[in-house]
C-alpha cells in the first residue's frame, strides 16, 4: 500500500466530524487579504508598527502545587522534557522561578529605561503569586496588561464551563489592580475559545492567531446545527507570532546564540518595514532574560528605536487604531473608535 493510501485510511471521515459540530467550527480562511492587503495607515505617517510582548507565565504552569496531576514540560532549558505524572519536577520549577525572580525585572528595566510601551500577556495565577511584579506592570501607564488566561495550561481538552470560569477568574485578578484586560491571548486554545472570549463581551481583541501580518475582523459562526446565522458582531484579531519569538531558544533547531536571534529579528523587521505592516516580538522572562541572550534583545530594541518611522506600541494601541481606521463592515470609523475607547 502506498503512503498516500495509508494516509487516507487514517483520515477521520467527514461524517464522523460532522456529528460533533464543534470540530467544524470555526471554518478556516486560507485567503485573508490576498494580493491586495489594505494600507494600515499607521498613526503619524509611521511606516511600521512594532509590538513587544512580555509573556508573564511563571507560577501558572503545570505543577502539583497548583492542583495539577503532572509537572510542566514545555518552554524550558530542558528541551524535550516529559511531564512527571503525580510528581514535582524540581529542576523545572526552578527554571520557571528564574523568570519571576530575575528575568522579569531585567526586561522591566530595559523597557522602562527607554520609555517604551509593551504588552504583557499575564497569566492570572502568575500575577497572584508575585504581587510585586504585578504592581510594577500595572504602574506603567504606557504598558498594556492583557490576559494570558488564568493558567498556563493546554485548554484543548478543558471543558467549556471550566475554561469560561478561568477567563472570568483571570479578569478578576487584573481588576484587583484597577484595570480589566481588553486583549486576550489564551495561548493554547481550542475551537471554542474565541466564542467564549466574544461571549464575555469586554475584550476588544484576541491574539490566538498566527496567520497574518495585519489585524483582521472575524465574524463568529453559529455552532448549533439549528442555527444558520449569528447576531454576534465581528471580532478583531491581532495576530501574534511563534516565529519572532524567543521560544526558539528552547526548541529543537531553534536559536543557539543571541547573534542568531538578533539577525533573525533584524531581517524580519527590515522586511515588515518595507511592506509597511505589523511586527510582533514574543519574549519570555525565563528565556530571553537570561544574561547570554539578553544582550541580543537589547541590541534589537535599540536598532528599532533608531527608526523615526517605526511605531513602537501596545497591541491595544494597534487594536484601537484598527477600530478607528478599518472598522468592521457596517460600522462607521467614528462609531468603532468610540466603542474601542469606551
Amino acid at each position: 500500500c502506498s503512503l498516500v493510501c495509508r494516509a487516507r485510511s487514517c483520515a477521520v471521515p467527514l461524517s464522523t466530524l460532522a456529528a460533533n459540530s464543534m470540530d467544524l467550527v470555526p471554518s478556516r480562511d486560507l485567503v485573508g487579504y490576498g494580493r491586495s492587503p489594505p494600507s494600515p495607515r499607521w498613526p503619524g505617517g509611521k511606516r511600521v508598527a512594532v509590538q513587544f510582548v512580555i509573556n508573564y507565565e511563571e507560577g501558572g504552569e503545570n505543577c502539583l502545587m497548583n492542583g495539577d496531576g503532572q509537572s510542566e514540560h514545555l518552554l524550558s532549558e530542558i528541551v524535550g522534557a516529559t511531564p512527571y505524572a503525580g510528581q514535582r519536577h524540581m529542576n523545572m520549577e526552578s527554571i520557571y522561578e528564574y523568570g519571576s525572580r530575575a528575568g522579569f525585572w531585567r526586561l522591566h528595566r530595559l523597557f522602562t529605561s527607554r520609555r517604551l510601551p509593551v504588552t504583557v500577556f499575564a497569566v492570572g495565577r502568575a500575577l497572584e503569586l508575585n504581587p510585586e511584579a504585578a504592581k510594577a506592570m500595572f504602574a506603567e501607564d504606557d504598558w498594556e496588561i492583557a490576559s494570558h488566561g488564568y493558567r498556563w495550561i493546554d485548554y484543548q481538552n478543558v471543558d467549556e464551563a471550566t475554561e469560561r470560569e478561568h477567563i472570568r477568574k483571570a479578569i478578576a485578578v487584573h481588576e484587583t489592580y484597577g484595570k480589566r484586560p481588553l486583549g486576550i491571548y489564551q495561548g493554547k486554545p481550542n475551537s471554542r475559545t474565541r466564542d467564549l472570549v466574544v461571549e464575555e463581551g469586554g475584550f476588544l481583541y484576541d491574539s490566538d492567531a498566527y496567520n497574518d501580518d495585519l489585524p483582521y475582523w472575524r465574524r463568529p459562526e453559529p455552532r448549533e446545527s439549528s442555527e444558520t446565522t449569528t447576531t454576534k458582531p465581528p471580532h478583531l484579531i491581532v495576530p501574534y507570532t511563534l516565529c519572532n519569538n524567543d521560544m526558539r531558544f528552547v526548541s529543537a533547531q531553534g536559536f543557539n546564540a543571541g547573534t542568531q536571534f538578533f539577525e533573525f529579528l533584524k531581517d524580519a523587521f527590515d522586511v515588515i518595514r518595507a511592506e509597511g505592516k505589523m511586527m510582533s516580538v514574543g519574549l519570555h522572562c525565563r528565556v530571553v532574560a537570561q544574561p547570554g541572550r539578553f544582550k541580543a534583545l537589547e541590541k534589537f530594541v535599540d536598532y528599532v528605536n533608531a527608526f523615526d518611522d517605526a511605531w513602537i506600541c501596545t497591541r491595544l494601541d494597534i487594536a484601537r487604531h484598527w477600530y478607528a481606521t478599518h472598522p468592521p463592515p457596517g460600522t462607521s470609523s467614528a462609531a468603532a473608535a468610540a466603542a474601542a475607547a469606551a
